[in-house]
């Protein structure tokens, strides 16, 4: 018997593959969206109890389409107009018996990043459409309340219908960035769950490495591609590392590297040298990049941080942004000593106070500088402020070590 968190993982996987069925069908994203919403609820339902049917990916077609066609049909007879666009005899697509022969994942990520959206409404949407991600989830990223969000995805859906976008349009150089930035805070969210009992979401991040795998055999001479690829395989190999057998947190510093795996960091680390010598450098490659030094440190003590700052530095040039220079505040104080980290995070305070990974910084920064009454404090700030579980006890843990 399948037990409902395990048809949930798997609802979640198939979600985006069913909608791109029923968006290359009708080209409806706000409508396919709603009708596949009302299959994966019925199945959610039906499935723990009455066992998987044998094509899920075709049985959520099936019926995501009956619940679309019947939508659009009400909403034509309301209208009165004769549904001749869907006749009674059309065929739904696919039926149960016929599984999708192909994956239209990718064309649905690109159609969401269409020109007639603004950046953050490409990246809002698609993380719900393709990440699967829920509203919530998607405001936590963007650092805005949900009533915010919420109303953000509902008017890029209507944007993109009123654009008359087309499902099947071929991929736009101009849609990249927009789409490499969906890639990297899906896989991210997948990496670090942003609320819940599980550190990682293994289907999030096995979905953004196969989307981003496919984009590089698009474009395999782009710097960026090929830099976002290789910071995921180079983070993702650290994975079994990063949790305890309760699940509990191990930071960086304290992982057995024995466990973080080869055949994928020495795939990122070749991607890294070979690009960094041939393309342009740009974020994802410099991040790729830092990693790829991480990663060739056997020991912890061994890893070349002057090398890292440097490299934060160029980061910080063409990406200035809060997250990178927390990131560049910590190897700042790996190189120069705590007081020197503890100097770039004082300009984040109005802009991340209410952001948990400022204090968290802070509070190891502080540790490292032998404050442990600030660091305490900072730490149980930092826990109050996560909704990850994993995250939490990793953090109340740090301070209780202080007392």
């Amino acid at each position: 018997m399948t037990t409902r968190g395990e048809v949930e993982d798997l609802l979640r996987r198939l979600a985006p593959r069913v909608l791109a069925a029923l968006v290359r069908r009708y080209d409806n994203v706000e409508t396919a969206e709603d009708a596949v919403q009302e299959a994966l609820l019925a199945a959610a339902d039906r499935w723990p109890e009455q066992g998987l049917p044998d094509r899920p990916d075709a049985w959520l077609i099936t019926v995501a389409a009956r619940r679309l066609v019947d939508q659009l049909r009400s909403e034509r007879a309301a209208r009165r107009r004769e549904a001749a666009a869907l006749p009674p005899t059309e065929p739904l697509d696919p039926p149960a018996d016929d599984p999708p022969q192909h994956d239209d994942t990718l064309r649905l990520l690109l159609l969401c990043c269409h020109p007639a959206l603004t950046p953050s409404s490409q990246v809002a949407l698609t993380l719900r459409a393709v990440g699967g991600l829920t509203t919530a989830e998607i405001a936590r990223a963007f650092l805005v309340p949900e009533a915010t969000m919420a109303q953000r995805i509902s008017r890029a859906k209507q944007r993109l219908r009123d654009s008359g976008a087309r499902f099947d349009t071929p991929p736009d150089p101009a849609r990249l960035p927009a789409v490499l930035h969906v890639l990297y805070l899906v896989f991210n969210e997948g990496y670090t769950a942003t609320s819940g009992a599980a550190l990682h979401r293994g289907s999030m991040t096995r979905d953004a490495l196969r989307l981003t795998r496919m984009l590089h055999r698009l474009l395999p001479e782009d710097g960026e591609v090929t830099g976002l690829l290789a910071l995921m395989l180079l983070t993702e190999a650290r994975r079994p590392a990063r949790t305890r057998a309760d699940g509990s947190l191990v930071p960086l510093a304290e992982q057995d590297r024995s466990l973080w795996r080869r055949e994928q960091l020495d795939e990122g680390i070749a991607l890294v040298r070979r690009t960094l010598a041939t393309a342009r450098v740009g974020p994802y490659l410099l991040q790729a990049a830092i990693a790829a030094v991480h990663a060739e440190a056997v020991h912890p003590e061994d890893t070349d941080w002057p090398q890292i700052v440097a490299l934060y530095q160029l980061l910080a040039e063409l990406d200035p942004n809060p997250v990178v220079t927390l990131n560049q505040a910590v190897a700042v104080a790996m190189a120069d000593g705590p007081e020197a980290g503890l100097a770039l995070l004082a300009p984040l305070d109005e802009r991340l106070a209410r952001h948990h990974r400022l204090h968290a910084v802070r509070g190891h920064l502080l540790e490292l500088a032998g404050d442990h009454e600030r660091a305490e404090v900072c730490y149980r700030t930092a826990a109050r402020l996560t909704t990850s579980l994993p995250e939490q006890h990793y953090l109340n843990e740090r301070a209780d070590r202080l007392r």
